[in-house]
């Protein structure tokens, strides 16, 4: 296989798996970037819509709704709490904008879990409440929104492509749901993971 058919076969598997950054995949991203053209044509075939942040320098993939069409792209299902967790980074991320103008937002956990908290109710299981936390934030680091340092593994960079998927319509939605998230108690047991979820951002 030529080296140029190499690239942009790893690039196109690269996007399929997910999000692509410039500056955890470097090497993908540039191949990505490069060869913009030929890529949005091929994944447009196939139902996909090839989006580039060159910006935040981040690519990922859209699915283009068409009746027949199966889905390649999931669509997530989340639960109540995580999708507070995503809200809350977002916003955090346009607060800390408009505050320092850095582009760079660390948050350790505790911090995390402080925001978190305002929405639950009181418990007296400290160590119950945490794990739960924890569960929540691994959702949304798997997800690709939040990075772990490497030399302080209590301290998450909440990762800017975020602003893309979590956007000014999704935050009207949430925002005219919150009242429901509140009510449930955010949330009686098995509620975080049982309840009614929204559709997720792909």
């Amino acid at each position: 296989m030529e080296e140029i058919n190499k690239g942009f076969s790893r690039a196109a598997i690269a996007l399929m798996r997910g999000i692509v950054g410039k500056e955890q995949q470097g090497e993908l991203y540039a191949n990505i970037v490069e060869q913009q053209s030929p890529l949005a044509d091929y994944l447009a075939k196939i139902g996909l819509c090839l989006v580039i942040d060159e910006v935040e320098e981040y690519a990922y993939l859209k699915q283009v709704d068409a009746e027949g069409i199966p889905r390649l792209v999931p669509r997530h299902s989340l639960s109540y709490p995580v999708s507070l967790l995503l809200v809350l980074l977002r916003k955090s991320l346009g607060e800390y904008d408009a505050a320092n103008g850095d582009r760079r937002l660390l948050l350790t956990r505790d911090e995390i879990v402080e925001k978190m908290r305002t929405f639950f109710q009181a418990t007296t299981n400290e160590i119950r409440f945490m794990q739960k936390i924890d569960v929540y934030i691994g959702v949304v680091e798997n997800m690709g929104f939040l990075r772990k340092l490497k030399a302080q593994t209590d301290t998450y960079e909440v990762v800017n492509v975020l602003r893309s998927f979590v956007n000014a319509e999704w935050l009207r939605q949430f925002d005219e749901r919150l009242q429901d998230y509140i009510d449930y108690g955010l949330v009686e047991d098995g509620a975080a993971e049982q309840g009614e979820g929204i559709d997720g951002l792909v």
